[in-house]
C-alpha cells in the first residue's frame, strides 16, 4: 500500500511539473554587442535574469503587477505574442553632460492575454523591463513585485532612509551615506532608496536604477528572502495628511490606503533597470536615465538659463567689510548681486524667510523688498529664484506661477518634499509643466533621486536627493568618501546639486561644525574639482562674497567653469576611492579629480584633446595641505594630446584644471 501511495505522489508531482515547465516559454536577448544576455521565462512566475559576458549578474527574478481586483500581471502569463525591434540612434540632449546621446539596444515585448504587456530592453550597459497596459478606465494598483536576486552575498553600496519626517516611514530626506557591507546585513528596520550598487566579482558593478517614474510612486528595496537579493517596496497611496516635521513644514501621510497608485487602465510603467559595468570608471559617464526617459516636452526650452548661483543660506548670510548690518535684508541681497555681477554668476537665491512656509503670498520679512531686489538684479544682470516649501508650491500652483513671474522671478527652489507616494510625484511632473507655461525654473530640494523628469521637462534644472555640503554645517562623518562614492551611483540618476563651494577647509583633526561660518572636509582643490564632477546645470556658490572675494584666484576659477557641457570622457575611478572626469564645453575642456582621506597618485591620459598645443590653468593640493587643507597651487602648463600629467593628491585632496588651446 505504501508502496502504491508514493508512486501516486510522484506520478502526482511530476505531473504538475511537466504541466508547470511545458506551460513556461523562455526568451532570450543580448545587447547589441553581444555581452550582455537577459533570459525571460513566462510561466507560473514571470522571471527575468541576466549575464554579462558568461557571468550571471541577476539569477532569476521573479516580477508582476498584482492589481485590486485580483489579477496578477505575470502570473501565469499567457503570452499571445512576441515583437522584437532593435535600435540604434542618437538623440539631443538639452541642459546635459554632452550634446547627444547614442541610443542604442534590442528590445522584446511579450503582448500578454489580458491586455498587458512587457517590454524587456537589454543595451551594453544594462538592461530595463517595465509593464504596460491598454485598458479602459482607471486600474489600481495594490502591489508591484519586482526582485533583483544576485547569485552571491555580493557587497553594496547602500543608503538608507532613517530620518523619519514625523516619526513616518516613507518619509524622509533622502540624503544618507553609504552602509558597505554584504548585501545579507541589510539592515531590518530600514529601506534603501536608490539607486543601490552591487559589487557581483571580477571588476563588475550592478547598479538598480528606476526611470520615467510619472504618476506612480518611488520604488524601495528591502532583502529579500533569498538573503542575497532584494525586493521592491512602495509608499502606500496616501489619504490623510497633517502639517508636522522640521519646522511644521511636511506634509505628512498619517492614514494610507491598501493600495500603491490608481492610475490610467493605459499606460506605461516605469523602468526597472540594472546599469552594469565592466570597470567602475565606466558608471562615471552613463546616460540610461537619459534613455530611458519621455523627451522634452517644452516645444522651444531655449529660454531655459543654466548657471552659477550666489547662494545664502549655507553661509548664514554672514558677510562682512561692508557698511550695513548684514542679515536677511533688502543690502545683503543686493551685495550677493554685485558679487554676482562681479563674477559673471547667473543667479541669486532667495532661501527662506521671505515668506509664510504655507503661503507664498504672505510676506513676513518687511527688511526685504522683493520687487527692488528683482529691479537691481535686472540692471545688473543677475536673475532671482526664491525658495518656497513643496506644499505651499502645490497648495497656490494656479496662482504663485503667474504671479512671480509677473514680478520678474526667474523660478523657485522647491524644498521639503521629503516624500515620493503616487500624489508627491505626480506633483512634481504638474509644477515642471506649470513653470514651464510661464518660463520659469524650479530647482528641488528635500527630494526624492531623479528618474528622467528633467529630461522631459528640462526646466527642472536641478535636483537634490544627495547628503550635500549643507549637512557639514552640524554633522561629523566622513565626506570625503562620500563625495568619492556619490559620482558613481547617486549620479547616474541624474542632477546632483551637492552644493560645493567651501572656502574654509579643514582636515580630519581640523574640522568641527559652525553654522556661521561653515567648513568642508577635505582640501580646497577638492571643492574646485567638484565644479567639474558633479553634474547640476544650477550650480551653488555656497560660501559668501567676503571669503570669495578674499580667495579671488580660486572664485575667478569657479565662475569659469560651464554648469552644462558637450562632451564627457570619464578618466579614472574607484568606488568610494577616487574619481576623475574631463568635460567640454565649446573649445574649453575641465579636468576634475578628488580622492576620500588616502592620499594618492595619479596618472591622468590627456588623449581626450585634439591635436596642438594647450595650456592649463591648474590647481593642485600645496605640499602643506595635509595640515591645512586650504593649500594650494596654481601653475600654468602645457598640454597636448600626448600629455600623460601626474596628479598628487592629499588626504581629503583634489586637483583641477581649466583646458584652452594656445
Amino acid at each position: 500500500m505504501k508502496t502504491k501511495l508514493c508512486a501516486l505522489f510522484l506520478l502526482l508531482f511530476l505531473s504538475g511539473f511537466f504541466i508547470k515547465t511545458s506551460f513556461a516559454k523562455n526568451y532570450e536577448l543580448k545587447s547589441p554587442d553581444g555581452k550582455i544576455s537577459l533570459s525571460v521565462e513566462a510561466g507560473g512566475e514571470t522571471t527575468w535574469s541576466v549575464s554579462h559576458t558568461g557571468q550571471a549578474v541577476i539569477a532569476p527574478s521573479a516580477i508582476s503587477l498584482i492589481l485590486e481586483n485580483g489579477e496578477i500581471l505575470g502570473r501565469n502569463a499567457k503570452v499571445k505574442s512576441e515583437k522584437r525591434i532593435s535600435v540604434d540612434e542618437t538623440f539631443p540632449a538639452f541642459l546635459y553632460k554632452k550634446t547627444t546621446v547614442n541610443d542604442r539596444f534590442n528590445q522584446l515585448t511579450l503582448k500578454c492575454k489580458g491586455k498587458y504587456s512587457i517590454a524587456f530592453r537589454v543595451y551594453n550597459d544594462g538592461v530595463a523591463y517595465r509593464f504596460e497596459t491598454n485598458r479602459k478606465g482607471e486600474l489600481t494598483v495594490k502591489n508591484e513585485v519586482a526582485n533583483f536576486n544576485f547569485t552571491a552575498d555580493h557587497n553594496a553600496f547602500i543608503p538608507y532612509m532613517w530620518d523619519y519626517r514625523g516619526g513616518q516611514k516613507f518619509n524622509h530626506s533622502f540624503e544618507a551615506l553609504y552602509r558597505e557591507g554584504p548585501i545579507s546585513e541589510f539592515a531590518a528596520d530600514s529601506l534603501a532608496f536608490l539607486p543601490v550598487l552591487v559589487d557581483v566579482g571580477k571588476g563588475k558593478k550592478a547598479v538598480i536604477l528606476e526611470a520615467d517614474l510619472n504618476d506612480y510612486p518611488g520604488m524601495y528595496l528591502d532583502l529579500n528572502e533569498t538573503g542575497k537579493g532584494f525586493n521592491a517596496e512602495f509608499a502606500r497611496y496616501p489619504l490623510e495628511t497633517e502639517m508636522g516635521g522640521y519646522q511644521n513644514m511636511n506634509e505628512i501621510p498619517v492614514k494610507r490606503a491598501d493600495f500603491i497608485a490608481k492610475t490610467s487602465g493605459t499606460r506605461t510603467f516605469p523602468w526597472r533597470a540594472v546599469v552594469i559595468s565592466e570597470n567602475d570608471k565606466e558608471l562615471l559617464d552613463n546616460d540610461m536615465v537619459q534613455k530611458l526617459s519621455p523627451p522634452c516636452q517644452i516645444d522651444d526650452p531655449s529660454w531655459i538659463k543654466p548657471g552659477l548661483v550666489a547662494w545664502d543660506w549655507w553661509n548664514d548670510w554672514n558677510i562682512s567689510h561692508v557698511d550695513f548690518r548684514a542679515g536677511y535684508n533688502t543690502p545683503t541681497y543686493k551685495h550677493y548681486i554685485d558679487f554676482a555681477a562681479e563674477n559673471n554668476l547667473q543667479y541669486i537665491v532667495i532661501d527662506w524667510g521671505w515668506s509664510s512656509k504655507t503661503d507664498l503670498f504672505e510676506l513676513t520679512t518687511p527688511e526685504l523688498d522683493i520687487p527692488e531686489i528683482i529691479r537691481y538684479g535686472q540692471e545688473k544682470g543677475v536673475d532671482v529664484v526664491l525658495w518656497a516649501t513643496w506644499y505651499a508650491v502645490r497648495e497656490q500652483i494656479d496662482t504663485v506661477f503667474a504671479h512671480y513671474s509677473g514680478m520678474g522671478v526667474k523660478g523657485f527652489k522647491i524644498d521639503f518634499v521629503d516624500r515620493d507616494d503616487q500624489l508627491a510625484v505626480a506633483s512634481l511632473y504638474d509644477i515642471a509643466q506649470k513653470a514651464a507655461e510661464y518660463k520659469m525654473i524650479v530647482d528641488y530640494h528635500g527630494v526624492f533621486k531623479p528618474t528622467g523628469l528633467h529630461r522631459t521637462f528640462p526646466n527642472v534644472i536641478g535636483y537634490e536627493g544627495v547628503k550635500g555640503l549643507e549637512n557639514y554645517k552640524w554633522a561629523d562623518e566622513d565626506q570625503p568618501r562620500y563625495c568619492a562614492t556619490i559620482p558613481f551611483i547617486r549620479m547616474l540618476a541624474g542632477p546632483m546639486d551637492y552644493t560645493p563651494g567651501a572656502m574654509r577647509n579643514a582636515t580630519k583633526e581640523t574640522f568641527f561644525a559652525n553654522n556661521s561660518m561653515p567648513m568642508s572636509k577635505g582640501t580646497r582643490c577638492a571643492q574646485l574639482a567638484m565644479y567639474v564632477l558633479y553634474e547640476v546645470p544650477f550650480q551653488m556658490l555656497s560660501d559668501n562674497p567676503t571669503v570669495y572675494r578674499k580667495e579671488q584666484e580660486c572664485t575667478d576659477f569657479i565662475a569659469k567653469v560651464s554648469t552644462t557641457f558637450d562632451e564627457t570622457v570619464a578618466l579614472a575611478g574607484e568606488v568610494g576611492e577616487y574619481a576623475a572626469i574631463a568635460r567640454r564645453k565649446g573649445d574649453t575642456w575641465f579636468v576634475g579629480a578628488l580622492t576620500n582621506w588616502t592620499p594618492r597618485e595619479l596618472v591622468l591620459d590627456f588623449s581626450f584633446l585634439e591635436d596642438g598645443d594647450f595650456e592649463a590653468v591648474v590647481f593642485s593640493d600645496g605640499i602643506n595641505a595635509d595640515r591645512d587643507a586650504t593649500d594650494y597651487k596654481k601653475e600654468i602648463i602645457p598640454v597636448t594630446s600626448g600629455s600623460k600629467i601626474k596628479v598628487r593628491m592629499m588626504n581629503g585632496g583634489g586637483w583641477a584644471a581649466r583646458i584652452n588651446k594656445k
